[in-house]
């Protein structure tokens, strides 16, 4: 039984990163879908229903970083959410783990290595939820 893709939401403002991006991973068997605005990201999220959510950090209206806050709660439990940019690689690091992103990548990172990056990602185990605290 042949595996199922992995569902990929891409959002970036830049039409040519995007176009580069969306051909590269389904050329390697991805389910891509892309969206050029930080607007609209959560209901994408929620009808879409994405494994992976590749968030472009530096997009107008609302950076990266903060449209994986609001989309975090419209989407299915498991799926991840990975900053994407050309920032310097530590502050992209910071940026994620402050965050609360399952990962980042630059955009340096393409063809087959982003293929690998994002199966990896893919395959991550989930964060568990937090458990609230008992009063």
């Amino acid at each position: 039984m042949p595996e199922s893709k992995i569902r990929v939401l891409i959002v970036d403002d830049e039409q040519d990163q995007l176009s580069l991006v969306e051909r590269t991973l389904s050329a390697f068997g991805f389910d891509v879908r892309t969206h050029r605005s930080s607007l609209g990201v959560s209901n994408l999220v929620r009808t879409t229903q994405p494994d992976l959510v590749l968030l472009d950090v530096n997009i107008p209206a609302l950076s990266g970083d903060r449209v994986l806050t609001l989309a975090r709660g419209q989407a299915p439990r498991g799926t991840k959410f990975i900053l994407y940019s050309a920032s310097d690689e530590s502050q992209l690091r910071a940026l994620a783990r402050a965050s609360g992103a399952d990962g980042y990548i630059s955009k340096s990172v393409q063809g087959e290595d982003l293929v690998r990056k994002l199966e990896a990602l893919h395959q991550k185990p989930a964060a568990p939820e937090p458990v609230p605290a008992a009063r």
